[in-house]
């Protein structure tokens, strides 16, 4: 190793990615399901933006909000994967400090984005449940842009300090990151300084976004499970409520690995370095994987002309 790596210098010019620590010898093996993973997100919202587009009766809110999800799926698994498989494949670890930040402020933007356009869905089950007869009325074009262009600036403007606070810190142990993409947290514990501003500002943003979305989340469902409980027949509650059924699944996908993946990284100095590391690369792999499949299988308008594309191929 180079003298670089371990003498003092207020900001490096690389880093270098280690990957997965202690698994380094199977890498190779662990890039196959990483690979499908990315390969089935890529194809899988590929579908689903061409389908919405290519379908007239699919150009509603609901469907709307569904591209949104698609395109931010394929920019959060592609701002680490690629970088990723090089190091899995070529041994490629060199990352230049400033590739380093705007991964980071890309990964947490685009996870921002994710988050915000799930309470935008909720929004919309919540206003087509409750008020059926204002839906159309009430979540116009226009309004759907406005929602669109909220969701990003919310998440532009409140990932800006992840960078500027990594740029801040002085590095004097090592640029060796233990980890396969530069998360926010295994960079800054390599400065040699007191970052508690770093990992308080992750907390206050873990909170203040996806926190309070989570809890727009239930206060909408909330509402709706008392709209449907107050339908005349189990029949209608059943059919009801499941069209709310992939968007739930959506929001598990995402939410649970999040605050799991957060909280021990930050808490769990006893569980092994290599399970923190798959973990967060799950989180940021499986959701755009899932998300695709959730929607195509449970969305009956989706998965028909799926089959009718198909169908027409074959014929």
């Amino acid at each position: 190793m180079s003298d670089s790596n371990t003498s003092d210098f207020p900001n490096p010019s690389i880093f270098i990615l280690l990957g997965i620590p202690g698994l380094e010898a199977a890498h190779i093996w662990i890039s196959i399901p990483f690979c499908a993973m990315y390969a089935i997100a890529v194809l899988g919202n590929f579908t689903i933006l061409f389908i919405v587009k290519r379908e007239p009766s699919l150009h509603t809110p609901m469907f709307y909000f569904v591209c949104m999800l698609a395109v931010t799926d394929l920019l959060t698994s592609t701002s680490t994967m690629p970088k990723m498989l090089s190091i899995f494949w070529f041994n490629f670890r060199e990352i230049s400090f400033s590739a380093c930040l705007t991964q980071m402020y890309f990964v947490h933007c685009f996870s921002g984005m994710e988050s915000g356009i799930l309470v935008a869905m909720a929004l919309d089950r919540y206003v087509a449940i409750c008020h059926p007869l204002k839906h159309s009325s009430t979540l116009t074009n226009s309004v759907v842009v406005k929602i669109g262009l909220a969701v990003v600036l919310r998440s532009c403007i409140l990932s800006l300090p992840y960078p500027f606070l990594v740029r801040g810190w002085p590095y004097c142990r090592t640029n060796i990151i233990p980890h396969t993409y530069c998360r926010h947290i295994a960079v800054v514990n390599l400065a040699c300084a007191d970052i508690r501003i770093s990992s308080c500002y992750g907390l206050f943003n873990l909170f203040s976004v996806m926190g309070m979305d989570v809890v727009f989340i239930v206060v909408s469902y909330t509402q709706i499970l008392r709209a449907i409980f107050r339908l005349p027949t189990k029949d209608a509650q059943l059919k009801t409520f499941g069209t709310c059924i992939s968007h739930l699944c959506a929001i598990l996908a995402l939410y649970i690995p999040d605050f799991f993946s957060s909280f021990m990284q930050r808490f769990g100095h006893n569980v092994p370095q290599h399970f923190l590391v798959l973990f967060a690369n799950m989180y940021l792999l499986v959701p755009p994987m899932l998300h695709p499949i959730v929607y195509g299988v449970r969305t009956k308008q989706i998965r028909g002309r799926l089959l009718q594309l198909f169908t027409h191929k074959e014929n």
